[in-house]
């Protein structure tokens, strides 16, 4: 069963980006969280996950 997607915020007031989704495929280690991710838009590291907690 894949895991829901995660609502995402990058924190980088530079960043055009406020939101984004982070979709899992069945494949998908249980150990891989928000901090194994960057902002798709300015790569930062700064993100916060909003949904779900």
């Amino acid at each position: 069963m894949p895991r829901p997607p995660h609502d995402v915020v990058c924190h980088n007031p530079d960043c055009g980006m406020d939101m984004f989704e982070l979709h899992h495929s069945h494949e998908m280690p249980d150990d891989i969280t928000v901090d194994d991710y960057v902002c798709p838009y300015c790569q930062s590291d700064d993100l916060e996950e909003i949904w779900p907690q």
